[in-house]
C-alpha cells in the first residue's frame, strides 16, 4: 500500500444544517491532514437531504482554503451531468488556486434518481458517451495545441490528475485501456471488487499518465475503543442505506442500540451485504480487518469513509483507521 485517503460525504445530521455539515467537513479535513491521509475527497450527489456536497467543486474549494497540504478531489464528479469543458474549467480553477493539490475522479452514474436527472437538464443517454467525454475532458486539461479554438480557462495545461471511479467491470476496463488510476466503490457496492481489480491490472495499458496500474479501494470504518460502541456507530449508515432503498432518503440519523430494529429482515440483510467491506470494532479488530483486506486486494491505496452521526466519534474512528493503515505504508 502506498497511501491512505478519506472520502467524506459531508453528512447532514438530523437537526443540523448543510452549513454545519460543511464546517464539520473542514474540521475533519484538518484532522485528516495531521493523521497522514493523502487525499480528502468529496462526492457529487443531488436531491439528497442528508449530503451537503452536491456542489462538489465549491465544497472542495472551501476545504482546500482551510487546509495546508492535503490533496482535495472529487470521488466523484458524475460526468454525464456536466459538459466536459465546464468540469475542466472548475477543476482548472481549483488547480490554479491550490497548485499540486487537486484530483478529479470521474463517475458514469448520475448520482441521483431519474426525476432529479431531468431537473439537471441532462440527456438520460449521456452515460453512453462516458468514454468519449473522459477523453474530451482530458484534452481540455492538456497544453493548448496550435490552432485549438476551444480552451478551458483556467484548466488548459494543468493536467489535473484524472481517476476513473467504478463499481463494475466497465470502469475497470476503461481505466485500464486509458492507463488511468482506478478507484472501486467497495464501501457500498462490494460484489465485483476482486474481479474488477483483476481486470484492471491484467488489461492495463501503460500511458503518459501511469506506467503501471494504480488501484484504490474504498472501505467503511466504524471504530471505537469499545467494540459495542463501534457496532452502534455503524447503525447510522445502515439506517441511511435502508432509507435510500425505500426511496425515503433524509438526514443522517443518530445511532441506535439495537441493529435489529432498523428494518425488516430482508432490509437488514441487504444493508449488511452492501456494507460488508467495513472494519468495525476496536483498534485491534480494525487493524486485523484492514490487514486481511490488504492481503486480499493488494490495493495501492485505501479510501476510508463511514457515515457516523456524531462528529467527535467520527474523528476518532478515522484516527483509529489511520493508525491501523500507517504501518502498512511502503517505505
Amino acid at each position: 500500500m502506498q497511501a491512505y485517503s478519506l472520502l467524506d460525504l459531508a453528512p447532514i445530521n438530523q437537526g443540523s444544517t448543510a452549513r454545519d455539515a460543511l464546517l464539520n467537513a473542514l474540521d475533519l479535513a484538518r484532522h485528516a491532514e495531521t493523521l497522514g491521509y493523502r487525499r480528502f475527497w468529496m462526492a457529487e450527489h443531488h436531491n439528497m437531504t442528508g449530503i451537503a456536497s452536491a456542489a462538489t467543486p465549491v465544497a472542495l474549494g472551501f476545504i482546500a482554503a482551510g487546509t495546508e497540504h492535503i490533496r482535495v478531489g472529487a470521488a466523484g464528479m458524475m460526468l454525464p451531468n456536466h459538459a466536459p469543458l465546464v468540469v475542466a474549467e472548475e477543476f482548472g480553477t481549483l488547480e490554479a488556486l491550490y497548485p499540486g493539490r487537486v484530483d478529479l475522479g470521474l463517475g458514469r452514474a448520475p448520482g441521483t434518481d431519474q426525476e432529479t436527472l431531468r431537473a439537471l437538464r441532462r440527456d438520460h443517454t449521456a452515460a453512453n458517451r462516458f468514454p468519449q467525454d473522459v477523453e474530451e475532458l482530458i484534452h481540455y486539461l492538456e497544453p493548448v495545441q496550435p490552432g485549438q479554438r476551444i480552451q478551458a480557462v483556467p484548466g488548459a495545461g494543468t493536467r489535473v490528475p484524472v481517476w476513473i471511479l467504478g463499481s463494475s467491470l466497465f470502469g475497470a476496463q476503461l481505466a485500464a485501456a486509458m492507463g488511468l488510476p482506478y478507484a472501486f466503490a467497495s464501501h457500498f457496492a462490494p460484489d465485483m471488487l476482486d474481479e474488477a481489480l483483476q481486470v484492471y491490472r491484467t488489461q492495463f495499458q501503460p500511458s503518459r499518465f501511469l506506467e503501471t496500474p494504480y488501484a484504490a479501494a474504498a472501505i467503511n470504518v466504524f471504530a471505537s475503543d469499545d467494540e459495542t460502541e463501534a457496532r452502534r456507530l455503524m447503525t447510522s449508515m445502515e439506517q441511511q442505506f435502508i432509507a435510500l432503498t425505500r426511496g425515503t432518503p433524509g438526514p443522517l440519523q443518530p445511532p441506535v442500540d439495537d441493529p435489529d430494529s432498523l428494518g425488516n429482515a430482508a432490509e437488514r440483510r441487504m444493508a449488511r451485504h452492501a456494507l460488508k467491506e467495513s472494519a468495525v470494532g476496536t483498534p485491534r479488530q480494525v487493524d486485523s480487518w484492514i490487514n486481511g483486506f490488504l492481503e486480499r486486494t493488494a490495493a495501492d491505496e485505501i479510501i476510508v469513509t463511514g457515515q457516523i452521526h456524531d462528529h467527535e466519534p467520527r474523528k476518532r474512528s478515522f484516527e483509529i483507521a489511520s493508525r491501523a493503515l500507517e504501518h502498512h505504508l511502503k517505505q
